[in-house]
């Protein structure tokens, strides 16, 4: 006779998370959200300097400024070293959050890793299919379909930063993740359709070179000085090949080892990751929107954006496309695997974060430069339509947050509450029996500590009454 089958629990979406993931996410989320506020103030700077007659002209000579080795093919602008040299900081450290999440995060688990990766994927598929109906009903040019398909992780915390909402832990690492996959997928975008041609001296130096890298890796070379002249050169040597630079800085990222060994708190990836972040997301990404979002926005070319189908494409895509998708993505993952909402969620909150991934930027505004190369007409009026797009999904999404606000609190109390002082939240440990004789021995001590202010009270009660056991004479004079 075959023993019942044990039925098996539904696996919950947006479950809470473990804890080193849940520490993890904090740590890189409060970085991101310091350099997402660094974002906005460089784009609202970039959009000043642009906009105001008396500054426009030094803005234009600023960022169109040449610098750099002539012989070694490196003579760029201040924009073009932002775009291909700043943001390669931004791709390596998205190469490194890639590797940890396969290794050691969410994509570890195919099962958990099913729900980011067909978010960002359905997340990235019906932008670039909106942008594509919208220019083929207005006769536009399809070649900005990829524009609207990437998320900015930076700006869309800095939104929540400024408005003041936060999000339970689940959602917030949901969103990291579906960012880190989302710059993945935006990375091979880069590379396979806007790769014009190929210098192959210079692509078979920057491969020797990674291949280089991955050896000292190996071998456990450590020191800065190493790696960093090493690292400038397979940039260079990939900014010559053709291929866009940022990709060097991706395939480095990958290299690195986010495993710890007996021994480690960290893995090199990690510690590494932790040093570059802050110079990644309070430089490298400001400096890039410094000199990216200067675009006139006159009321006339703010009108243009919604009428010129390449930049109504973008903002529909952005708006429309990145919320169904990611939303569409979502239920349609949970409905085919069985895995169940978690109960302190509703979809309408998981709709509001999708919302949220309308937010395009930084990779949305790199690509639009690519799509739209040698039309500077059609690349400002394509990052005004990021900037639009990215506008109204922020404050649509601020509307949505703000009505589940009051509950989003208090899930992140109950998160944060540490009753027993042990500095590990309350959620954590109620499987250990350690925890439960801790709160015991505090409860029992505010136990007797209620009991002893109780007769206090009933102690001075009974002085004041007349007759009571603490009058003289037991009665009146």
């Amino acid at each position: 006779m075959t023993a019942p089958r044990t039925p098996r629990t539904p696996r919950k979406v947006f479950g809470r998370l473990s804890l080193p993931e849940r520490n993890y996410v904090a740590d890189a989320l409060r970085t991101e959200t310091v350099g997402g506020v660094l974002l906005l103030v460089a784009a609202v700077a970039a959009l000043v300097w642009a906009n105001i007659p008396a500054l426009h002209d030094s803005y234009e000579s600023v960022s169109h400024f040449h610098f750099g080795p002539e012989t070694l093919g490196l003579n760029l602008s201040i924009a073009h070293w932002a775009a291909d040299g700043l943001l390669a900081i931004f791709f390596f450290v998205a190469g490194i959050e890639l590797k940890r999440e396969l290794v050691a995060g969410d994509l570890k688990d195919p099962k958990a890793a099913a729900l980011p990766v067909v978010a960002a994927l359905c997340g990235m598929a019906v932008p670039a299919i909106v942008y594509t109906l919208t220019n083929t009903a207005g006769g536009g040019s399809l070649a900005g379909w990829a524009v609207p398909t990437a998320t900015d992780i930076a700006f869309a915390l800095a939104v929540l930063a400024v408005i003041g909402t936060s999000l339970p832990s689940a959602l917030r690492a949901f969103l990291l993740t579906l960012a880190v996959v989302d710059d993945l997928f935006a990375i091979l975008i880069i590379a396979v359709f806007f790769t014009d041609g190929l210098d192959f001296a210079a692509l078979g130096g920057a491969i020797v070179g990674l291949a280089v890298f991955w050896l000292l890796l190996r071998k456990g070379v450590r020191g800065w000085y190493v790696y960093v002249p090493l690292g400038l050169v397979i940039w260079g040597l990939m900014y010559n090949s053709g291929v866009h630079a940022t990709i060097a800085g991706v395939a480095m990222g990958l290299m690195l080892r986010c495993h710890t060994r007996e021994g480690e708190e960290h893995s090199p990836g990690q510690h590494i990751e932790h040093l570059v972040r802050p110079l990644s997301a309070g430089l490298a990404v400001p400096l890039f929107a410094l000199f990216s979002a200067g675009v006139s926005l006159s009321g006339g070319e703010l009108a243009d954006v919604f009428t010129k189908p390449e930049t109504l494409g973008v903002v529909l895509g952005l708006v429309v496309g990145k919320t169904l998708g990611i939303f569409g993505g979502t239920w349609l993952t949970s409905r085919f695997t069985r895995a169940s909402l978690s109960d302190d969620l509703q979809w309408a909150d998981v709709f509001a974060v999708a919302t949220l991934a309308g937010i395009g930027f930084t990779v949305s505004l790199l690509i639009g430069e690519l799509a739209f190369e040698g039309d500077a007409a059609m690349t400002d009026g394509v990052k005004a339509a990021v900037l639009t797009g990215s506008v109204v999904a922020a404050a649509l999404a601020t509307v949505l947050l703000k009505v589940r606000n009051a509950k989003y609190r208090r899930m992140t109390e109950a998160e944060e509450r540490d009753e027993d002082l042990s500095g590990i939240p309350d959620i954590y440990e109620e499987d250990d029996p350690a925890y439960h004789l801790r709160m015991a021995a505090i409860l029992e001590k505010k136990a007797a500590e209620h009991r002893r202010i109780a007769e206090e009270i009933e102690s001075a009660r009974l002085a004041e009454v007349p007759g009571g056991a603490g009058g003289e004479g037991g009665g009146p004079a």
